[in-house]
């Protein structure tokens, strides 16, 4: 297949990217970011456009980006400024909102102008959709949250479900990714390799969560196997509570996880978004059986280990 990959460069796509290149694909990688940044990508010979998505100007018709949706038969749209990675300011806030909404209403309006658009859009949203809760079991059918994360994965599906008709659609509601590299683990593992992890707050709250692999097949699936559409939560068959993934990770690295992150502190540096991991949510998914859908690392134990001990290119 021909795609058109945005926000493909961080933490996912540095795997996505050369497991889709491998498999066959003949990729457009799209990212604000210079090439010399992410050498890992065109290292690869696919095509590149430096640009940001998010920006309407950079859609305009005869212009590269619109040509290469023109030309690919799917899309991947994982586009989106990280969530718990600093302080919420207002002028983070409309960063978070405007990578999200902006870039996926662009791309859906570009595809409705097309004769012909893309066969198939995997577009990404969170977890986050359902809200919080330390006692609910969240599945792809249960509502959306009203809090601010809540709000903002609801608005982000609906601007891509404004795609054309003739075009698939597949949401992946993705959980927390582990991969060494960035995210949650890979701010977590110099703690705990350092000897002072443990839970974050009161280590009572949900933690869903998938290994990067596991997100990148399933991504893989939702675009070569026509039976994916709608919802599909991107997460691992069992969600943990944030001690035990504590002090799994401890077994792994062979440390003590007896050091608790009290939530004032993650508060104090994150603000608002440490919401994201003093909150939690237990979220499955009743659609991924359906499908068939075989995960390489179902167990947190398996998943953390592989996670902290290679590193994909």
């Amino acid at each position: 297949m021909r795609l058109l990959l945005l926000g493909c460069t961080g933490l996912v796509g540095r795997e996505l990217v050369p497991i889709l290149s491998q498999e066959g694909h003949q990729l457009t990688v799209v990212s604000r970011r210079p090439r010399a940044a992410v050498a890992w990508a065109t290292d690869l010979g696919h095509d590149w456009l430096q640009l940001d998505p998010a920006q309407a100007s950079n859609w305009a018709q005869g212009g590269g980006l619109q040509q290469a949706l023109e030309n690919a038969d799917g899309v991947v749209n994982l586009a989106g400024e990280p969530i718990a990675e600093q302080r919420w300011t207002e002028a983070h806030r409309q960063l978070l909102n405007t990578s999200r909404l902006a870039t996926t209403s662009h791309l859906v309006a570009a595809m409705q102008r097309l004769e012909q658009p893309p066969a198939v859009l995997v577009n990404a949203s969170a977890v986050g959709f359902y809200g919080t809760s330390a006692e609910a079991t969240f599945v792809e059918s249960s509502p959306a949250g009203d809090d601010v994360l809540g709000t903002l994965c609801r608005d982000w599906e609906t601007a891509a479900n404004g795609r054309p008709d003739s075009t698939r659609l597949v949401v992946v509601r993705i959980g927390i990714v582990l991969a060494p590299e960035g995210g949650a683990l890979g701010k977590m593992l110099p703690v705990f390799r350092a000897g002072f992890g443990g839970p974050i707050g009161s280590g009572r709250q949900w933690m869903s969560w998938i290994h990067r692999s596991d997100l990148c097949q399933l991504i893989l699936h939702a675009l070569t196997d026509s039976r994916w559409s709608g919802v599909v939560n991107g997460v691992a068959p069992e969600p943990v509570s944030m001690a035990t993934f504590a002090s799994t990770l401890g077994r792994c690295l062979g440390r003590p996880s007896l050091l608790p992150v009290p939530g004032p502190v993650l508060h104090l540096l994150l603000g608002d978004g440490a919401r994201v991991v003093l909150d939690g949510q237990q979220v499955r998914s009743e659609r991924l059986p359906q499908l068939g859908f075989s995960f390489r690392y179902p167990d947190l134990s398996e998943a953390l280990a592989a996670a902290t001990t290679t590193r994909s290119r």
